[in-house]
């Protein structure tokens, strides 16, 4: 039986987001378990939809754990150092307090930024390693969007990273975790690793697993283990977040140098044969719409709209109106939208009660771009406090806590208003309020890829909207200050130029 330190950080930076991470924000998030410290992780984490779930479930029972901290804040802009400062010293605290340790588990996100760490899992894990010295090993865990730097590689000794988006393994990847962490207390710590990264960027809107190339890319990465090949992760980047080494990357470790060179050199010559696949269309808020619409004629389920710019998963504030105002200038029947996030709105509809009409600026309350309150007279068709469980694919079991949420309908348009951003990633978010998303014939949501999991299978089309918000599908709109000259910004995109 080994003595393992367990612990996690997980955030999604958007660095181009005005808004920052702040404390507060990882001790009382929405969707997710608040911050956990010590025998809180045992407790809060166990048959949930995170990768220290699947962890523990397969460990718990076989060797003795150390918890230390665990915190998700989803996405949004830069962690504040305060915030940053508070959540790892604790960690590291922790962790020097439970030396000794045979080995350290780190359940992380791989595309956090601070306001002081461009790569902020390279720090976390720059900081265990002083603690636990050269000795050690360090397994940890990454989201697919993870971008993998040279320091991820060089500070650990194993790695698994999900293989899916929508994230439908964050369990699975977790006991990937522990079946490496089993190889290397038996076989010992890897000798080899290899670390590549890819020569451009992958729009998220292009990175899902569930079609080609990326489905290839990820079974490619999964056929590539084995023997002296203890892992083999394909990590499909952040765009949004800003630092050297953002994008498409792999890291290998295992026994043999020779070998993990040729699976990591292997999988990236097969990336680079497939840049030019990496595409779908996208289309302007009206053509959405109108498409939408006549497709809706004949259709006998609803058609899904991404607002994909607006995406709270990626860093999106979730308020923005652009995908609400062409519903309405389109005359769409029929539609429901989720999840709009205006605090100030929904206060003003539960204070007025179910039946009323309130005349509202509804949303545009981050300063962005073309970004505007949407102003119109809303009947408050139902109130919520905005708890519900999550049932569908790929957060199922996550309790929702968006706080006084409301459903206002304007011209034939439900739109679900929520107090706390929420990625519309479950079908849940419309039926806590009423609203049966089969029965719609046009629902948008504000989400990238991860709504295809629930949505999907209800869908008759889906669409890709590309309206106002903080999540920029094309990277060459991003003014990067960090990003290492010569990658190209999109797939078969001009090369970034660094701003003297």
């Amino acid at each position: 039986m080994a003595r393992i330190a367990v612990g996690g950080f997980h955030h999604e930076t958007n660095c181009f987001v005005p808004v920052h991470t702040d404390f507060n924000y990882f001790a009382t998030v929405s969707d997710r378990p608040p911050l956990s410290r010590g025998e809180e992780i045992l407790r809060n984490l166990p048959n949930r939809a995170f990768a220290m779930s699947g962890f523990l479930a397969d460990m718990a029972d076989k060797h003795e754990l150390a918890p230390l901290v665990w915190a998700s804040g989803g996405a949004g802009g830069y962690v504040t150092s305060d915030a940053f400062e508070r959540i790892v010293s604790e960690l590291v605290g922790r962790l020097s307090i439970a030396l000794p340790v045979d080995a350290v588990y780190l359940d992380l996100h791989g595309a956090m930024c601070s306001v002081d760490f461009p790569d902020g899992e390279g720090e976390i894990l720059r900081r265990v390693r002083a603690v636990v010295g050269p000795d050690v090993p360090v397994v940890i865990s990454l989201d697919y969007h993870t971008n993998l730097t040279p320091a991820m590689a060089a500070l650990t000794d194993g790695m698994a990273i999900y293989y899916t988006y929508p994230h439908v393994d964050r369990p699975q990847t977790g006991s990937r975790a522990a079946r490496i962490l089993t190889t290397i207390l038996a076989r010992g710590r890897p000798s080899a690793r290899a670390f590549r990264k890819i020569p451009f960027l992958i729009p998220l809107n292009f990175q899902c697993t569930l079609v080609e190339p990326s489905k290839g890319i990820v079974a490619l990465s999964a056929a590539g283990e084995g023997g002296d090949v203890l892992d083999l992760c394909y990590g499909a980047g952040f765009p949004s977040a800003d630092l050297h080494d953002c994008g498409p990357g792999i890291i290998a470790h295992g026994y043999s140098q020779i070998a993990v060179d040729a699976a990591a050199d292997q999988l990236a010559a097969h990336i680079a044969e497939m840049e030019q696949a990496f595409a779908q269309p996208l289309l302007d808020p009206d053509e959405a719409v109108r498409q939408a619409m006549a497709i809706g004629t004949t259709a006998t389920r609803p058609v899904v709209i991404a607002d994909t710019q607006d995406n709270p998963g990626c860093g999106g504030t979730g308020d923005t109106t652009g995908m609400l105002e062409a519903l309405v200038r389109n005359y769409a029947q029929q539609a429901a939208m989720c999840v709009l996030t205006d605090p100030r709105a929904a206060a003003a509809a539960h204070a007025a009660g179910e039946g009323a009409d309130i005349t509202i600026e509804l949303g545009g309350c981050t300063p962005l771009p073309g970004v505007k309150p949407f102003h119109g007279t809303f009947r408050v068709t139902r109130l919520t406090d905005g708890r519900f469980l999550c049932k569908g694919p790929c957060v199922g079991g996550r309790e929702a806590k968006l706080g006084p949420t409301a459903l206002l309908t304007i011209s034939g348009v439900s739109i679900v208003v929520a107090s706390k951003r929420m990625q519309a990633y479950d079908l849940e978010i419309f039926r806590h309020i009423g609203v049966e998303p089969a029965a719609q014939k046009i629902l948008v949501v504000k989400s990238t890829c991860h709504f295809r999991a629930d949505f999907e299978p209800i869908a008759e089309r889906v669409l890709v909207a590309v309206a106002p918000g903080a999540h920029l599908v094309d990277a060459r709109q991003y003014p990067y200050k960090h990003l290492r000259a010569g990658v190209r910004l999109e797939p078969l995109g001009p090369a970034f130029v660094a701003r003297v």
